[in-house]
């Protein structure tokens, strides 16, 4: 039943995670196969930006480092209402601490313990998907917005009047000169002056849902349901096992014992159960040399008087 259970949580969350990348597939198609869309986009995407910016046709750098880090900040705030903070630091740190325990058993060659951390990842590999999906679906909302500007500033850099920057480096550095035969260089710019502003503003926007978080202001623990995954079972004894060995030594008879040594055999006669008690004087002739006679009584070595 639990594997079943695990396998209906994994396809679950398979479907909830394809569904996003299904849209933005379509979406990609769309634009390859119909070119005009994309120039309508780029003109409706013209219409909104260029009166906001009236010197994009003078600065590019500036240009883009304006719409680059409006877009990020737009796609971090929308997808901060759809990822608990709480629930995704409790997962990476999970994920961190398998990972450490996994390398720790692979170093010590601990098969056993290597199987189980094996298993809790893959069960948590549905939650893993579903954290995926969750910071995937904001794009279904956000690419048709992220693709017009896109197109426009593609545009820009074509009608742009120069077609090139000076770095400090590099005094002409055209903008479609390819990045790692990958990208073109104005989108690298993008990305390199963009990137760190969103990251800030990512941080920024979870220490304030950290600080009005339920969890936090209640002050509750954290559940984890896969803990029993990793925890030791202790072999129960079974009592009709334990009967069967009582009474195979019973049919055995007592134990064998090997030789004995003189000092541990047992001696005959009365043995002394404890000395006699210190600074104890006899009543008689007040010596102190007290001795303990064979009946349990003390005796004075000296006058041979007996008392208790």
């Amino acid at each position: 039943m639990a594997q079943a259970s695990g396998g209906d949580a994994q396809s679950e969350a398979m479907s909830s995670m394809m569904m996003p990348m299904l849209v933005l597939l379509l979406v990609m198609m769309v634009l390859m196969f119909v070119p005009g869309l994309r120039v309508i986009m780029a003109d409706s995407a013209g219409l909104a930006i260029e009166p906001l910016l009236p010197f994009h046709e003078l600065y590019f750098v500036p240009t883009v480092f304006i719409v680059g880090t409006s877009i990020m900040v737009v796609n971090t705030i929308i997808r901060s209402f759809f990822i608990d903070p709480i629930k995704q630091a409790h997962f990476s740190h999970r994920q961190r601490q398998v990972g450490k325990q996994l390398r720790e058993a692979q170093m010590a060659r601990d098969t056993a313990r290597v199987e189980k951390m094996q298993r809790l990842q893959m069960e948590m590999m549905p939650e893993n998907m579903a954290m995926q999906s969750a910071m995937m679906r904001p794009m279904m909302f956000t690419i048709v917005f992220i693709i017009a500007i896109f197109s426009w500033m593609a545009s820009e850099v074509e009608t742009f009047r120069v077609s090139f920057v000076s770095l400090p480096w590099l005094p002409m550095w055209s903008f479609n000169e390819r990045i790692m035969w990958i990208f073109p260089a104005w989108i690298a710019t993008y990305i390199t002056m963009s990137a760190p502003f969103s990251r800030i503003i990512d941080r920024h926007l979870k220490i304030l849902r950290y600080k009005s978080h339920p969890v936090v202001l209640a002050a509750d623990p954290l559940p984890e349901p896969l803990l029993h995954l990793i925890k030791e079972e202790k072999p129960k004894s079974n009592s009709r096992e334990r009967r069967s060995r009582m009474a195979q030594r019973r049919r055995d008879g007592p134990r064998k014992k090997g030789p004995q040594t003189e000092s541990a055999k047992p001696k005959g006669g009365n043995t002394h159960t404890s000395a006699p008690r210190i600074g104890t004087t006899c009543p008689a002739c007040s010596t102190d040399m007290i001795s303990r006679s064979q009946s349990g009584r003390l005796r004075c070595d000296v006058c041979r008087h007996e008392w208790r």
